[in-house]
């Protein structure tokens, strides 16, 4: 068969590029996104610990709901002992139901990166009109709600359309966290100009490890801190971003998160963490990137 390429991006082996350091010579970025979802009762798509049961469903949502009545408040006190910052994947459609979440998120001063409305639909399924519509209205509900929009944006299901980065850099997305295919950022070719693809972690990520391939969570201990150690020495040769990717409803169990308390514990307690490692969110990652000249940051040349 013919192989059908896309032209977002030219192939650039990490090998062959330009050194960079991240700010005070840091090596390693880090970042922790906690994906913030609200569904709706009895219709559309939605995450599911077990099979599906009949509409509605009530088990299947609830367990979902779970995470935003208890799952995220005690994710939000670890990272408060940690005195780590969150970057929230954040369905715009929380900001109408969940004031106490919102004012949480504005009390830590954490950054907000765009998920859609919510997370019971998906732009791959829609129409350019009305995948417009729903960039342009979560867009702005965000906004009203946290008194800033976000510059980033990470699709319902990581799920695109052919023209989903076009819309994003003509909606004034400044980078997108839907290709995971680097540890470095990159740049991206649209219709209308440049746009930073933010390394996320689709296997460094609960839902996918301990949902999809059932792995245990003392699995995903492991997988964290297996991860840290292995990047920590990568990024002596190129400076590498390592993000850890969780889910209310899924992080937010408590036997999950005894084993994700442990890892993040070994983590900030390293020896290096505090030498080596840049603790950021993708929006700093991201201004960063394009403050480097051009030739460094992978496709910095289409600009």
């Amino acid at each position: 068969m013919k192989i059908r390429r896309h032209n977002r991006y030219e192939y650039s082996p990490i090998i062959e590029r330009k050194p960079f350091d991240w700010p005070n010579g840091k090596r390693l970025a880090f970042y922790v996104a906690l994906n913030v979802e609200d569904f709706s009762f009895g219709e559309g798509l939605g995450h599911t610990p077990t099979m599906l049961g009949p509409p509605p469903d009530p088990r299947n949502f609830a367990w979902r709901d779970y995470g935003l009545r208890v799952g995220i408040w005690r994710i939000f006190s670890l990272m408060d002992r940690l005195k780590l910052p969150l970057c929230h994947l954040l369905n715009a459609s929380v900001c109408e139901r969940y004031p106490q979440i919102i004012a949480k998120i504005g009390e830590r001063g954490d950054e907000i990166v765009g998920h859609g409305y919510t997370n019971s639909e998906r732009q791959s399924d829609m129409d350019e009109r009305a995948e417009a519509a729903m960039i342009r209205d979560a867009t702005a509900t965000l906004a009203k709600h946290l008194g800033r929009r976000p510059l980033g944006w990470m699709g319902p299901w990581v799920a695109e359309t052919q023209i989903t980065p076009d819309l994003l850099k003509e909606a004034g997305y400044e980078f997108i966290m839907d290709w995971p295919a680097d540890d470095q950022p990159f740049w991206m070719k649209t219709r209308s100009g440049p746009l930073l693809s933010v390394p996320y972690p689709i296997e460094i990520n609960d839902s996918p490890t301990m949902l999809s391939r059932a792995q245990s969570a003392t699995d995903f201990r492991q997988m964290i801190v297996d991860q840290f150690e292995m990047m920590l020495e990568q990024a002596q040769e190129q400076a590498l971003v390592f993000g850890l990717s969780m889910h209310t409803f899924v992080a937010g169990q408590p036997f999950r998160l005894r084993q994700i308390t442990q890892a993040l514990d070994y983590v900030v307690s390293h020896p290096a963490f505090k030498r080596h490692v840049w603790v950021t969110s993708p929006g700093d990652i991201a201004k960063y990137a394009a403050t480097l000249p051009v030739g460094v940051i992978p496709g910095s040349e289409i600009g």
